[in-house]
């Protein structure tokens, strides 16, 4: 049989306790980040209502999901900064960068330095979000628990080093550029829905009404959206699903998580083979990032992609074979 399915309670059994309880602050939280993220759910849903309904609002939530998840995270801060999967100009690397820091999460250097812990650690007791601590940490509670092992300074010289050699990321370290990020979009969104709405000849409460819409749909809904699915990557798929590969740690390819976060949840091929920049290996398993980057290669806007490892296909079609997931970090 060439695939393990696991079933949803199979990762039970297995509990890891938190990284370094003396590096995690426990009963301490970020409490000026936790207010952003709740406050960002309470306010997307208001999409629920009537009034801050607009079907501009819901494709503007759909664009947007496609470039800040899409492009900005799964393609640019995953596979191209993080794993070094492909190759493209910097002009638009720091193009799909602008789209990745406006979903809020985390600058470059930092979200590439986390991931490559987590790789080196994958669900043992470093690993800053394995959900084996308990699902909640791994899907979004370890993003508001101080954790010295994540101090910027400390886990930069480890991790991110090659990403700091660029002046752009370096900038985005500093200032409050975040705040900005947040302020910037919500002016657009909210002023070009009230500019647009007067320009089609409706009353002021009317515009106000069009432009709310679109802040809630196009900047709250579009960001939440986004969170999740970066999370459920973090959390789902290393505790249910089905392992094409025996890789050292318990990560799963979960079929709802790999449509619903552009392919990112065929995670257990991911760990079997960190570097490459496809994801899916059976015909099932649609990888709609991969298929961007070779958009890209046919433009002329991408190289060197990096595919699956030969004796992978040899696990697929025979026994499951016992695999490393090691990764040079220092780059």
């Amino acid at each position: 049989m060439s695939s393990e399915f696991i079933g949803a309670g199979s990762a039970s059994a297995t509990r890891v306790p938190l990284p370094r309880p003396v590096g995690v602050r426990r009963g301490r939280v970020l409490s000026g980040l936790m207010v952003l993220v709740v406050g960002y759910h309470l306010i997307a849903l208001l999409a629920l209502l009537p009034w801050f309904f607009s079907w501009t609002g819901v494709v503007l939530a759909a664009v947007g999901v496609f470039l800040c998840g899409s492009l900005g995270i799964s393609l640019c801060y995953h596979r191209l900064l993080t794993h070094r999967s492909f190759r493209c100009r910097k002009w638009l690397e720091h193009t799909f960068v602008v789209f990745a820091f406006c979903s809020l999460q985390d600058t470059p250097a930092r979200w590439v330095a986390v991931h490559r812990r987590h790789h080196q650690y994958a669900d043992e007791q470093p690993d800053p979000h394995s959900p084996l601590v308990s699902f909640l940490w791994g899907h979004m509670g370890w993003i508001f628990t101080p954790n010295d092992d994540l101090d910027r300074l400390g886990i930069y010289e480890r991790y991110a080093k090659d990403i700091l050699r660029d002046r752009f990321y370096k900038q985005l370290e500093r200032n409050a550029w975040q705040l900005w990020a947040i302020l910037i979009q919500a002016a657009l969104f909210f002023g070009a829905g009230c500019v647009a709405g007067l320009a089609m000849s409706l009353n002021m409460m009317a515009a106000v009404q069009f432009g709310a819409s679109l802040l809630v749909w196009g900047l709250f809904v579009r960001t939440v959206v986004v969170w999740h699915q970066t999370w459920a990557v973090n959390s789902v798929t290393h505790m249910w699903g089905y392992r094409n590969y025996q890789t050292d740690e318990g990560s799963r390819n979960h079929l709802l998580v790999g449509y619903f976060s552009n392919g990112e949840g065929w995670h257990n091929n991911h760990h079997a083979d960190p570097r490459s920049a496809k994801f899916g290996h059976r015909w099932w398993e649609i990888d709609t990032t991969f298929l961007l980057i070779r958009l890209l290669v046919l433009l002329g806007l991408a190289w060197d992609v990096v595919t699956p490892n030969p004796r992978l296909a040899v696990s697929l079609n025979g026994t499951l074979t016992t695999l490393g997931q090691t990764e040079n970090v220092d780059e």
